[in-house]
């Protein structure tokens, strides 16, 4: 299935509505981390982007996904990209140790 990486810009400021939705918001990722729909999620340090990297049979089932989060109505930018190549150290098989 392909590899799509999402781009979100995060709302300017954190009000309290915004705050009420994020446990909400986190257990739906985390969910969909345990369902192997999202294989990385990221939030910039400064809280304003976010990078999700997902698999889907196209963009518009990755868009039709994203539009489920939580805090998906705060978003003031989505962009969905497809991707040709995704490597991971997290993918790479561990280092063998001979003790």
């Amino acid at each position: 299935m392909p590899l799509f990486v999402v781009s979100l810009t995060l709302p300017e400021s954190f009000d309290a509505a915004v705050m009420a939705v994020i446990p909400r918001h986190r257990a739906f990722i985390s969910k969909l981390l345990a369902e192997h729909v999202i294989e990385s999620y990221a939030i910039s340090a400064d809280r304003s982007r976010g990078w999700v990297t997902m698999s889907g049979t196209d963009e518009a089932a990755v868009r039709a996904v994203v539009a489920q989060f939580p805090l998906y109505r705060f978003l003031r930018e989505v962009d969905v990209d497809e991707l040709f190549i995704y490597d991971s150290a997290a993918y790479r098989f561990p280092s063998i140790s001979l003790n």
